[in-house]
């Protein structure tokens, strides 16, 4: 498993003050998050997406460190090779769904540079780290939502 991190211009000590709306991924990232462990089956992960209405979330070992994500493409790919293969996928763990290759996004960063993450990269959320443990998340919905909470005299 391997955890990649993006480290865009962090803000500086004091400088938000000079903002009048706040402008970091920890002001808008999501705090409550539904997580899964490695062990789960993947039918309660997709019964918790139903009944949550999400598409995705971080997997966490047993000391709360982040191992991997899964998501509903994820699960559509097992989906389809199960019937590929004729067996059925509800009894299997989240471990053999869910992507190792985790990338992360620091929590002081600016959702400018977040929003520019999000625009090289193929993801929909990611995993918001301080001091190396899971914190939150962020979504490509929360950056707009955080745009359009900016005034014209913010965008700097």
């Amino acid at each position: 498993m391997a955890i990649k991190s993006f480290q865009g211009k962090r803000a500086k000590p004091g400088s938000r003050k000079e903002y009048e709306a706040p402008i970091l991924v920890e002001d808008y990232m999501s705090r409550k998050l539904i997580t899964f462990s490695p062990e789960q089956s993947i039918l309660e992960v997709m019964e918790a997406f139903a009944k949550h209405k999400i598409s995705g979330g971080p997997v966490l070992d047993d000391n709360g460190f982040l191992v991997g994500i899964v998501s509903e493409a994820d699960c559509m790919k097992q989906i389809s090779e199960s019937r590929y293969f004729n067996q059925p996928i509800l009894d299997k763990s989240v471990e053999r769904f869910m992507t190792k290759e985790v990338e992360t996004i620091d929590h002081d960063m600016t959702i400018f540079d977040a929003a520019g993450i999000f625009d090289k990269h193929n993801r929909r959320r990611l995993p918001v780290m301080k001091d190396g443990l899971l914190v939150g998340q962020i979504s490509r919905k929360d950056v707009v939502i955080a745009a359009l909470k900016l005034s014209a005299q913010n965008w700097k």
